[in-house]
C-alpha cells in the first residue's frame, strides 16, 4: 500500500536519501527540516507515517514526536544519529513506535515501516461503532448506507472517527475542518456539527455529542433517540 510519509530532517542530504529509499517502494514523501515546519505540514497534510530526526533546529525531535502524538495516532519512526539508551528511551516514551540507527539499510528501513503500519492501521478504513470512514474513497457510510457529506462534515467526522469515542476538543476539530486556515474562528463548528448531526441521526449512526466548553465525542444513538416507525 501506497503511503504519504513526511520526512523530518535538518539535513537535506538525509531527506533524499529516505526519499530515494521509500519512493522506490511506491511511497510518496513529503519534507520538513524544523519542527515548526514538520507540525505546520503534519496538520495540512495528514500523513499516514512520520520518519523523524531528533536532533533540529528550533523544537527538537522528541517536543515533536510528543506533539504529534497528542494530535492523533499516526505511526511515528525516529531515525537518527544516537545511539544512546537513554535517546532511545526519552523518544519512545515520547510516544515513537520505532527506533532507527543511523546508518541504516533500505530493506531494514522498509520492514520497519510495515511494522508500523502493521501495528496501528493507516485511517483508510478507521471505524467508530456504526460509523465507517473510507478515506481513499472519501466516504463515510453508517452501515451499508453512503452518507452525503460535505468535504468540512466529512474532515470532522472523520477526527471523531479516529478518537474512537474519545473527547475532540475544539482546536482539533478546527485544525480538522479548516486546515490551512491560519486563524479559524470557533463559531463555524456549531452549525457544521448540526447539519452532520442530523444526517447521522437519519441513519440510526452515532451523533456528535458536546461535551460543555471542551469539544465533541462520537456517541451510539440509544433506543430512545431513535425515531420510531410511526414517528418518522
Amino acid at each position: 500500500m501506497s503511503l504519504r510519509i513526511l520526512v523530518i530532517d535538518d539535513e537535506p542530504a538525509m531527506i533524499g536519501a529516505v526519499a530515494a529509499l521509500v519512493g522506490g517502494d511506491g511511497h510518496r514523501v513529503s519534507a520538513a527540516y524544523d519542527g515548526h515546519e514538520a507540525l505546520r505540514r503534519y496538520d495540512a497534510e495528514s500523513p499516514d507515517l512520520v520518519i523523524l530526526d531528533l536532533a533540529m533546529p528550533g523544537l527538537d525531535g522528541v517536543a515533536v514526536c510528543r506533539e504529534i502524538r497528542r494530535r492523533g495516532p499516526t505511526p511515528i519512526i525516529i531515525l537518527s544519529g544516537e545511539a544512546e539508551e537513554a535517546a532511545k528511551v526519552d523518544a519512545l516514551d515520547a510516544g515513537a513506535d520505532d527506533y532507527v540507527t543511523k546508518p541504516f539499510g533500505k530493506d531494514e528501513l522498509l520492514a520497519r515501516i510495515r511494522a508500523v503500519t502493521r501495528r496501528r492501521p493507516a485511517p483508510a478504513g478507521a471505524t467508530s461503532g456504526s460509523v465507517r470512514i473510507d478515506q481513499r474513497r472519501h466516504e463515510a457510510w453508517a452501515g451499508d448506507r453512503l452518507l452525503p457529506l460535505t468535504p468540512i462534515e466529512f474532515a470532522l467526522l472523520e477526527a471523531l472517527v479516529a478518537a474512537r469515542g474519545d473527547l475532540v476538543t475544539h482546536e482539533e476539530l478546527l485544525r480538522a475542518g479548516w486546515r490551512g486556515e491560519p486563524d479559524p474562528d470557533p463559531l463555524w463548528i456549531k452549525p457544521h456539527l448540526a447539519r452532520l448531526r442530523s444526517k447521522l441521526r437519519a441513519a440510526d449512526a452515532a451523533v456528535p455529542t458536546p461535551v460543555r466548553a471542551l469539544g465533541y465525542r462520537l456517541i451510539e444513538q440509544g433506543p430512545a433517540a431513535r425515531p420510531t416507525p410511526a414517528s418518522r
